[in-house]
């Protein structure tokens, strides 16, 4: 017992931060690709006695029908049932048992699956991640038990949370082309729809290992590592099965998209998304500075004059997602009590503006940059993160040494450049704007329409 509660500890140290020196030091690693299609990446850090193990699956929502969505997260979820040699309800046991903690995450880009443990345990996860590979269970009673965790989730998070259908409604809204336009969740009644055969169908497509990427980072050997790699994974078979890619080309927009969604909420919220280069274009970097600026602690822009000086809204923020095609930069607010999502939508389009106009100041920038830099470092002062960040390197742009050269993306970024994106992207003709409104509010509106003389 005594053991493991030190491997806890170290465990935890291990996400936990690293002296900054070393942070900031060239992350070194080996990569290769065996006989089978699967790419390898090896990080090698002696620091703590803990070892990260993942795999990251180049499948996400974007790569499903569009009368299946939901179905790469569904998986996500269905291969932690077992396998031929793990009993159904043991994988996650296993782990915890060895004193380490597992989890799973789907993006619309990707999946990605992980272990971090004591790094003798090394072993355990490489053969569990290749019976998850190889040998998954995927029968009728897993498929039936995961769509009710499934459906579960979706109402827990989505359906009776307050703004839970946010997100669905600015991706629905935002695209008309693209396979972005539905989010991970996907739709319950498809997967009430599938088949076994379906589903069969999807891992022996997409759950190949020339279609994934494994990144080992932490307290390894590497020689030894190679040969437990060889051991669990040399023998599986390439798929044979072509991995489909969508083709489909989001067309540019012309004219300012306008939506209102009423929900069981008690204050209406605002969102402002507006279409962006894909991860790793130079203006990618300037645009996720730029929402940084407008949110990104007290005194970004939007927390100090909308929400602090005007008290227009009791939350302001501004995200970009890096997706592997085009995404989106969305802007959004929590109106105050008695401001309307009209008036909210003018104090967060008014520092748009501003921006567009005034650009941004010297000790802006600074902390822009400072900002950028911490982050980045943070994220790779963890063996997770390392693997994560080396793991998406490789699947979206096929290059993991970029973990070496991002910062020098943000750090080539100016003043100008970030005036410049502004007036660019964040146009009218490019913004989706959703009013999401009180369901009180819906009949107001309603009989409004209907009798439009009546005040």
């Amino acid at each position: 017992m005594r053991r493991k509660a030190l491997y806890s500890l170290f465990l935890g140290a291990s996400l936990l931060a690293a002296p900054l020196q070393k942070a900031e030091a060239k992350i070194n690693f080996t990569q290769y690709t065996l006989p089978n299609g699967l790419h390898v990446i090896l990080h090698e850090d002696h620091s703590t006695p803990i070892v990260a193990v993942s795999l990251m699956y180049h499948v996400g929502s974007k790569n499903e029908h569009p009368e299946r969505t939901g179905f790469a997260h569904f998986f996500e979820h269905l291969l932690f049932e077992g396998s031929e040699n793990i009993q159904r309800g043991e994988f996650m046991k296993l782990v915890q048992s060895a004193g380490g903690q597992l989890n799973a995450n789907t993006t619309q880009d990707r999946t990605f699956y992980y272990e971090v443990l004591p790094s003798n345990q090394l072993e355990l996860a490489l053969w569990m991640e290749s019976e998850r590979m190889l040998h998954a269970k995927i029968d009728e009673v897993g498929v039936e038990t995961q769509r009710k965790v499934v459906k579960e989730e979706k109402k827990q998070r989505y359906d009776n949370t307050p703004y839970g259908q946010l997100i669905n409604v600015i991706f629905e809204n935002g695209y008309t082309t693209y396979p972005y336009k539905w989010s991970p969740i996907g739709k319950e009644q498809y997967i009430d729809k599938a088949t076994l055969d379906e589903f069969m169908e999807f891992y022996k497509t997409f759950y190949v290992p020339n279609n994934a990427v494994m990144v080992i980072a932490g307290d390894i050997n590497e020689a030894k590592t190679k040969e437990l790699i060889k051991k669990y994974y040399g023998d599986i078979p390439k798929g044979t099965k072509a991995i489909p890619r969508p083709t489909a080309v989001e067309p540019k927009q012309t004219a300012e998209k306008r939506v209102k969604f009423y929900d069981n909420v008690q204050l209406p919220g605002v969102v402002l998304a507006y279409h962006m280069p894909k991860l790793g274009e130079h203006d990618y970097y300037a645009i996720q500075l730029l929402t940084q600026l407008m949110s990104k602690g007290k005194s970004s822009r939007f927390e100090r004059e909308v929400v602090d000086k005007q008290e227009k809204a009791i939350q302001a923020a501004a995200f970009d997602l890096g997706n592997e095609e085009p995404g989106l930069a969305i802007m959004l607010g929590i109106a105050n009590m008695g401001v309307s999502a009209d008036d909210l939508e003018k104090s967060l389009l008014a520092e748009i503006e501003k921006l567009k106009k005034d650009g941004i100041t010297d000790e802006e920038y600074k902390k822009l940059q400072n900002q950028a830099e911490n982050d980045f470092v943070e994220q790779n002062q963890k063996v997770l993160g390392i693997a994560n960040n080396l793991a998406t390197y490789y699947t979206y742009m096929g290059d993991a040494n970029l973990i070496n050269t991002e910062l020098d993306r943000y750090r080539k970024v100016t003043k100008e450049d970030i005036k410049r994106v502004a007036n660019k992207y964040f146009t009218k003709e490019n913004r989706l704007v959703v009013h999401y409104l009180p369901k009180s509010e819906e009949n107001k509106s309603t009989e409004s329409a209907n009798n439009p003389g009546k005040k």
